[in-house]
């Protein structure tokens, strides 16, 4: 897993750009998507995939230490879906990305 200052090293690197700018680009990116799928929107990069809203229903789980059912309410999160370009890579069936 890479940490937060190697994510921002390869990609100025990558990029040939500073680290300082890199850093501000990443996290714009980050905020504008977080803040379109929360408005119910899909931000979409051709290639790579798209990130919407994923919704978990309400369901019952069991509490490890103490095996006690507990409830767990419904949650929502960012979701990523791949798409077919990328998934083809992943699976080697793509030499190029």
């Amino acid at each position: 897993m890479a940490t937060k200052a190697e994510l921002i090293s390869a990609v100025a690197e990558a990029a040939d750009a500073d680290k300082k700018t890199t850093e501000a680009v990443l996290a714009a990116f980050f905020d504008h998507t977080a803040e379109s799928v929360k408005d119910g929107e899909k931000v979409a990069w051709p290639g790579f995939g798209t990130f919407s809203m994923g919704e978990r229903a309400p369901r019952t789980g069991r509490n490890p230490q103490t095996g006690e059912t507990i409830k767990i309410g419904k949650s929502r999160s960012i979701k990523l879906s791949t798409s077919a370009p990328m998934k083809e890579w992943l699976l080697g069936k793509s030499k190029k990305r």
